[in-house]
């Protein structure tokens, strides 16, 4: 569904509940929030008062809509309802209603549903929004000079958030640069010189600007100061609005201490720069990683101490609720169904991504819930190849196959030696109070405490 559809389908239902269309003002709110904006941006880009849109109109709207949609509807979870809406509307056009709303109840078209895999999609229905996460992370890139540090072990949608933080920017007319580290080949962490080169180059291509870096750099100045030097007198000089550079994955570079000692505290002169010269104000960094630098660096050195720092939590049961409802599993929205998905989060926790998996397979009706539950944990369930592939990882790795399963056989938090933690941290295979680990959730224990025992 798109913004047009999500017009028509608004104006369609608040004309049938009240008898008009919606208001100048309450279409720049829906604007707006489809744009994942602020109050403050909105009323900025529209061209009325804050308090007027945040006191007044703002939230009559969403009450006139969540009564026109018969469901309670706000800035975080418009789009799921609006996108209900329009299907039933489109199947009801088609004169297809009856039917095509109780197969949805029963058995979704496969074409509907979305097989967990990668970053959710920036027009995916399964995107759950963690408020006020989002908003904090759009008001924080809109700061000159700022740093947005976002961090969770794998697949706890890191990078979707970020992909949703970079279309953000671009709707705010700001430059945008994603590199992932993952990416990145095995050779360019030789050195720091060729790591910063690749680095410069490929922000320059993604800029759309032919690289020069010959022409800034030197050797007898070193890497550091010709990296810094090629973004404050080229790149940033070149651009015409701020630029967002998006560094994903940046945990892997903890594997290569020569090199993050040195790129880590770049990171950080470079926003200590923005206040006090103009030019490095344009430039607002995203910084992605899965753990804790586990690499000694200066306190007064380290980006992980300043900016804004967002560690993305697990999903409520209210969220998991509403991912479930959205996978059209209407049993999830009794008491009964609310008791059913407790069951699930015990297992997996509240991991998103271990949560649509299951509800995935649900709702395509493959098995039940009990079903699921109880062969989550074996080579046949589910969940059979994400625990194979980490079998595998920890097989290569004894040490870290060591430390886990000290974790997984004990009743108490196991003290672990720091960069296993932290490794096993980063892979979501354990959670960490210090350097104390226990199992990330109780699918993880079940499985590796038969495997590794």
């Amino acid at each position: 569904m798109n913004f047009d559809q999500a017009l028509e389908i608004t104006n369609k239902v608040v004309f049938a509940q009240w008898g008009r269309h919606l208001s100048d003002v309450e279409t720049a709110i829906l604007i707006g929030a489809w744009q994942s904006q602020t109050y403050e941006q909105t009323a900025e880009a529209a061209g009325y008062s804050v308090s007027y849109l945040t006191r007044d109109v703002g939230p009559k709207f969403w009450k006139l809509l969540s009564k026109a949609l018969g469901e309670n509807v706000s800035k975080t979870n418009f789009r799921a309802a609006l996108e209900r809406q329009w299907r039933e509307s489109m199947h009801e056009s088609q004169g297809q209603k009856g039917r095509e709303v109780q197969s949805a109840s029963i058995s979704p078209k496969p074409d509907f549903l979305e097989f967990p895999d990668g970053p959710v999609p920036l027009d995916s229905l399964f995107y759950i929004e963690r408020p006020p996460i989002e908003e904090l992370a759009y008001t924080q890139i809109s700061k000159p000079g700022s740093l947005l540090r976002l961090k969770a072990p794998r697949q706890m949608g890191k990078t979707s958030l970020m992909h949703r933080i970079l279309a953000h920017a671009k709707q705010q007319g700001f430059h945008t640069v994603l590199l992932s580290l993952q990416r990145a080949d095995n050779s360019i962490f030789t050195s720091l010189d060729k790591f910063l080169r690749w680095l410069c180059a490929n922000v320059s291509r993604q800029l759309n600007l032919e690289p020069r870096l010959d022409d800034y750099w030197d050797e007898d100045i070193g890497s550091k100061v010709s990296c810094s030097i090629y973004f404050q007198e080229f790149l940033l000089a070149e651009i015409d609005s701020p630029m967002v550079l998006a560094l994903d994955e940046v945990n892997r570079i903890f594997e290569y201490p020569e090199i993050s000692s040195d790129f880590l505290p770049l990171l950080r002169s470079w926003y200590e720069d923005a206040s006090e010269l103009e030019i490095w104000k344009k430039l607002r960094l995203v910084v992605v990683h899965a753990t804790e630098a586990y690499i000694p660096l200066d306190i007064n050195q380290s980006p992980f101490n300043v900016g804004l720092p967002i560690k993305l939590p697990e999903f409520s049961l209210a969220q998991a609720q509403e991912l479930a409802v959205r996978h059209r599993l209407d049993w999830s929205k009794s008491e009964e169904g609310v008791k059913n998905l407790a069951l699930l989060l015990a297992m997996v926790g509240g991991h998103p991504y271990l949560i649509r998996i299951a509800l995935y397979h649900l709702a395509r009706q493959e098995l039940s819930l009990n079903q699921l539950l109880q062969t989550a944990p074996t080579v046949s369930g589910v969940y059979s190849d994400r625990l194979r592939g980490y079998l595998a990882n920890l097989q290569e790795h004894p040490e870290l196959a060591t430390a886990f399963k000290r974790v997984v056989t004990s009743n108490e938090p196991v003290q672990l030696e720091a960069i296993a933690a932290y490794k096993l941290e980063s892979m979501g295979l354990v959670k960490l109070e210090g350097n104390l680990a226990t199992p990330s959730c109780e699918l993880y224990r079940l499985y590796f405490r038969e495997q590794l025992g």
